[in-house]
C-alpha cells in the first residue's frame, strides 16, 4: 500500500507523519491505509498503534455492533490500541450509519471508501457523520471523483488517500483542493460547510 499517500485538507502530504494501520482481513481494499497489520501481529507489539477496523465485520446479521466474541475481541484491540477508527464503503445503506451513531462518534477516524465512483454516496456518508455530530477525522479513500475533492471538502471530509498514479496525473494538486475558494459574503466558500446554516 506503499503507492499511495495521504493529504490533509490544504492538499499538503501528510503521509510520514501518518500512524494509522489497517488490520489485514480477507477484504481489505487497497489504500484504507499506508500500511496494514495481522491480528497477531498488533497483539505483540510492545508498542500501542493506531488501527483500522472494517466496519463491516463488528456488526450482526442485523446491522447492530456485535455483542458476544466480536465485542470481547474488540475489547482486546482497545487494549492494544492508541486510537480506533473504522472503515466503511459507500455502498452501504446511509441509515446504517444513523443506527450506529453512539459507536461512530466515539471513532477517532472513519475512512469512506468508495470502491467505484458512480454516484454521490460518498457525499451522503460525510455529511450524514457530520450532521450526527462527528467531530474527528473523515477521510476519502478508494475511487472518489478526484475533481470533486473540494465538494468534499466542503461536505466535511478532512483527508484524502491518493494512489501515486492520481498524484501524478493531477496536473495542479492544490487547484483540486482550492477549487471553492472563492470568497461568498465575505467568507471563503470553501470553508462552508455545504450543510450549515448560513
Amino acid at each position: 500500500m506503499g503507492n499511495h499517500h495521504v493529504l490533509n485538507s490544504d492538499g499538503i502530504d501528510i503521509s510520514q507523519t501518518d500512524t494509522w494501520l489497517a488490520l489485514t482481513t480477507n477484504e481489505l481494499p487497497e489504500g484504507i491505509a499506508l500500511t496494514h497489520t495481522s491480528l497477531l501481529e498488533l497483539l505483540h507489539k510492545s508498542e500501542k498503534t493506531d488501527v483500522l477496523l472494517p466496519l463491516d465485520d463488528l456488526l450482526d446479521a442485523t446491522g447492530k455492533i456485535a455483542g458476544g466474541l466480536l465485542q470481547q475481541v474488540r475489547e482486546l484491540l482497545s487494549q492494544h490500541t492508541s486510537r480506533i477508527g473504522v472503515w466503511v464503503t459507500s455502498d452501504s445503506d446511509t441509515d446504517v450509519l444513523v443506527g450506529l451513531s453512539e459507536f461512530l462518534l466515539q471513532q477517532d477516524l472513519i475512512v469512506i471508501h468508495v470502491p467505484l465512483f458512480v454516484d454521490g454516496r460518498g457525499f451522503s456518508f460525510v455529511q450524514t457523520l457530520r450532521q450526527m455530530g462527528y467531530e474527528g477525522e473523515i477521510r476519502m479513500a478508494g475511487k472518489f471523483g478526484r475533481d470533486q475533492i473540494a465538494y468534499l471538502l466542503r461536505s466535511g471530509a478532512d483527508s484524502f488517500v491518493l494512489s501515486e498514479h492520481d498524484m501524478q496525473s493531477i496536473s495542479d494538486i492544490g487547484q483540486a483542493f482550492n477549487a471553492l475558494a472563492s470568497s461568498y459574503d465575505g467568507r471563503n466558500a470553501a470553508a462552508l460547510p455545504m450543510f450549515a446554516n448560513a
